[in-house]
């Protein structure tokens, strides 16, 4: 059996990929999620194109975007501390501006402000190949380890 590397000996990629698959929940994982990037100032994640999670008319729901930009606030946070640590989403705004009809979503997070206890990220989501905002959110953690 090969034991696992620690999230030290891993690219900041892969050690955001593991941090996905270690903490958070199930349903989660099952939007498909994947890295693009993650450093200290931020995460690129993408959400990849489903029909199970478009609503009526076609377009990607906004329950699935709120749920990719709240994923990639995590793992910016993350990504910026060093590590997973234990945190708590204490508000989330989003707006929604445009539909996204089968392609995938970039989602960037970008940390504003990281403290001691607290973290605030502005995060822009756009169907892959345009730059054109299909959802802007704002998002505001506790840290708490």
């Amino acid at each position: 059996m090969t034991p696992t590397p620690d999230a030290a000996a891993l690219t900041p990629a892969a050690a955001a990929e593991k941090i996905l698959a270690d903490n958070f929940a199930p349903w989660v994982l099952d939007l498909g999620l994947t890295i693009e990037s993650a450093d200290g100032s931020g995460a690129v994640l993408r959400l990849p194109w489903s029909d199970r999670l478009a609503r009526e008319g076609g377009g990607l729901s906004g329950q699935a975007l709120m749920a990719a930009a709240d994923t990639a606030t995590v793992i910016a946070v993350a990504a910026a501390r060093g590590g997973f640590v234990p945190m708590t989403t204490v508000q989330q705004s989003i707006t929604f501006q445009r539909a996204v009809v089968g392609s995938d979503v970039l989602v960037r997070a970008r940390l504003t402000k990281s403290g001691k206890r607290m973290a605030f990220a502005d995060i822009t989501m756009t169907a892959d190949g345009t730059e054109e905002i299909a959802a802007h959110a704002t998002a505001v953690y506790a840290l708490l380890g």
